[in-house]
């Protein structure tokens, strides 16, 4: 394979540049792409990534637990593990692209990686400010540690409503974006009716993955009230046809500029905190950056993007995108 034709394999290989971030683009994407090409050589399926991301990304979480000399070199060592494990993470997607092996339960396997990393690094940053007293030294911190579970708590839950929220808006801009093979965007009705067809007794795994998926999913919708009336007048308006090219290219345009904020409340930014909150020992301060920077950050994106929804929603209404006009 000559150079041009690589070059093609590697852009195939990325989602689109509208959704990309530069350190993606800089660090975690070329490395995917050689991990994908040598795994795709090797006959690795894209799942297998997806686990041994797990793993890695498990483990660098747990060695960040450690606080004190001489073992403070094993934050490091989790803190490399963690990136190699997004490496994975990049090529497992990468890798599906390439090989065109993209399933359901590979997405949804995706993305309960990056919660079991989180997890695993939550429960690590709250007990060493437990036994290693990072947090405020002294008699105060010592008589208040239900601080640190709270905040520790606050900020996971945050955590998974900003990753749910940047998904979701993620996956609508690819829709309209590269059209339903390009992106991953799913609803409750058609997640229902998928389960329906799985028993309990013969699909119990699947099934019981699908459940946690489909609530998963309403949640989104919950959230964004704006965005599913847009999508059902889509639906009274073209049916199961693509929306019209005018259509699409304003939705482009008012999208776009929250595509930067979709890629900072995914990884980089909350990691790139995190790393500096555990190597100036001051885990809990990671904490107040999700509940803080992070969720005023999510909250901006998602009125923003609910605010020219209805917008939209109202010019369809209108006829703006009617065929006669």
């Amino acid at each position: 394979m000559n150079f041009k034709e690589l070059k093609q394999q590697y852009n195939e290989s990325l989602k689109s540049m509208d959704t990309e971030e530069h350190i993606d683009l800089w660090f975690y994407r070329p490395l995917g792409f050689a991990w994908a090409t040598l795994f795709a050589k090797l006959g690795i399926k894209p799942n297998a990534v997806t686990i041994a991301s797990i793993f890695l990304g498990v483990a660098g979480g747990v060695l960040l637990y450690f606080g004190e000399q001489p073992y403070i070199w094993l934050n490091y060592l989790g803190i490399f593990l963690i990136i190699w494990a997004n490496t994975y993470d990049s090529a497992d997607g990468q890798l599906a692209r390439i090989t065109k092996q993209y399933s359901q339960i590979g997405r949804i396997l995706d993305g309960v990686s990056g919660d079991l990393w989180f997890f695993a690094i939550y429960f690590a940053l709250v007990f060493r400010e437990l036994h290693f007293g990072d947090a405020w030294p002294g008699d105060f911190f010592q008589n208040h540690q239900w601080i640190i579970w709270v905040l520790a708590i606050a900020a996971g839950l945050s955590h998974a409503k900003q990753c749910a929220m940047a998904d979701y808006y993620r996956q609508f801009h690819l829709y309209f974006l590269k059209g339903e093979e390009g992106s991953e965007l799913d609803s409750t009705t058609q997640l229902d009716e998928q389960i329906k067809q799985l028993s309990w007794s013969k699909n119990f795994m699947k099934r019981l993955t699908m459940f946690f998926y489909r609530n998963y999913t309403a949640n989104q919708e919950v959230m964004t009230p704006n965005l599913q009336e847009l999508r059902r007048e889509l639906k009274k308006h073209f049916g199961d046809e693509v929306a019209p090219d005018q259509f699409r290219a304003d939705f482009r345009r008012l999208s776009l500029p929250l595509m930067k904020f979709t890629n900072m409340l995914t990884f980089n930014t909350r990691t790139i905190a995190m790393f500096i909150s555990v190597i100036i020992k001051m885990p809990w301060l990671y904490f107040v950056f999700e509940l803080v920077v992070l969720n005023l950050m999510m909250m901006y994106m998602t009125m923003r993007h609910e605010k020219f929804c209805k917008q939209l929603t109202s010019d369809l209404q209108a006829g703006k995108y009617d065929e006669k006009n």
